[in-house]
């Protein structure tokens, strides 16, 4: 076991162990002030899913710490601000391309399926924003997994003036859209043809696939103004770029597969769409050009690739607590173990010979 952690240890931030001094965590504990062993113990909990008293009762028989699960509780809640330090470093390690923020951020807001342990186990839906570049959760909450008003959509989230909320597919609605505005918020939205339609400057029906069909070569990308068709219209921008024939070819491949495997017949429309990024925008077009627009949805991409290891791996886990703390903790525990694990995947990829991450310098 000390091996593995050894080992385990080397893909953390060269600095992880500053930054648990820095950041307090270890503040204030009488026992057990390693950061080494805080840690362990934390991913036993975050990592592996198991209950505060599961982790307690393990912990004590490894001979890592003595705690009541009271005690690890306040762990947590002291290690949020290492949790997101670590995450942040990772994120930095992972090249996570960010345009020039100019003294803005932009909310990423994202939904996940939590399970609570055993077989008859109730799923739930966790919603949760996160800004960047600095990738800190601002918002959170749980709904049910089903029934009216838990699924995906803007209006699960509060919308301050000025608010960048950057959303995808799933977020296509005119409602939600419409809440965004409502508060003074600014959107941008990859586009669902099926959910959502627009009119041009004349308030007639716009015709998405035809304007799009501009873009004959890959790269190339044009902007239209639009207004969304719904309750409240909302005015904005499409902005479209046309994919590679690869990306376009394996985004078919995709809508093939699973209109397949749900024995649905594809619209010809559909396949068509596939050759393109469309995404629906209300940001200011002084400070975000189309190309802009596109850079930042490419950005949201970039950080979902990490979002889908973090939404298998909550599935894990026991529900979040229920004060803001601990389940900020919670979240970046959780979201730190996901970006470990892409870490791991990818040395693992390398066929590294020795069978773990980066040397580190002969001791004299």
């Amino acid at each position: 076991m000390q091996e593995d952690w050894d080992v385990l240890s080397t893909f953390f931030p060269a600095d992880w162990r500053e930054l648990a001094a820095e950041s307090g965590a270890l503040k204030g504990l009488r026992k057990d002030k390693s950061p080494d062993g805080l840690l362990r113990v934390l991913l036993m909990h975050l990592g592996r899913g198991h209950s505060l008293r599961e982790t307690v009762a393990r912990a004590r028989r490894a001979g890592l710490a003595e705690l009541s699960d009271v005690a690890l509780m306040k762990r947590l809640r002291k290690s949020r601000d290492w949790l997101h330090a670590l995450c942040v470093a990772l994120f930095e390690e992972r090249g996570v391309a960010v345009p020039a923020a100019g003294g803005f951020e932009v909310r990423v807001v994202d939904a996940t399926l939590v399970k609570e342990p055993g077989r008859t186990g109730s799923q739930w839906r966790l919603h949760y924003s996160v800004r960047l570049p600095s990738l800190v959760c601002d918002h959170f909450h749980i709904t049910p997994f089903a029934g009216a008003g838990t699924g995906e959509s803007f209006t699960q989230f509060p919308v301050r003036p000025g608010d960048l909320v950057l959303g995808d597919r799933g977020y296509s609605s005119a409602r939600g859209i419409a809440h965004v505005a409502a508060a003074g918020g600014r959107v941008a939205v990859r586009v669902n043809t099926g959910s959502l339609c627009f009119v041009d400057d004349a308030g007639r029906p716009f015709d998405l696939l035809g304007a799009v069909s501009s873009l004959d070569r890959a790269g190339t990308m044009r902007a239209w103004p639009v207004a969304t068709v719904g309750e409240v219209p909302v005015r904005g921008r499409v902005c479209a770029v046309r994919k590679s024939d690869t990306a376009a070819r394996l985004a078919r491949k995709k809508l093939r597969d699973r209109a397949s495997k749900m024995r649905k017949k594809l619209r010809p429309e559909t396949l068509e769409f596939a050759n393109y990024v469309v995404v629906f925008t209300t940001f200011p077009a002084a400070d975000f050009t189309p190309a802009a627009v596109l850079d930042w949805y490419r950005v949201r991409w970039q950080v979902e690739l990490v979002f889908k290891r973090f939404k298998s791996i909550t599935r894990l886990g026991h529900l979040p607590k229920h004060d803001e703390v601990s389940a900020q903790a919670w979240l970046y525990g959780k979201l730190f173990t996901a970006l470990l694990v892409e870490k791991l995947i990818r040395h693992a990829r390398a066929v590294s010979p020795w069978g773990y991450g980066p040397l580190e310098q002969p001791v004299a």
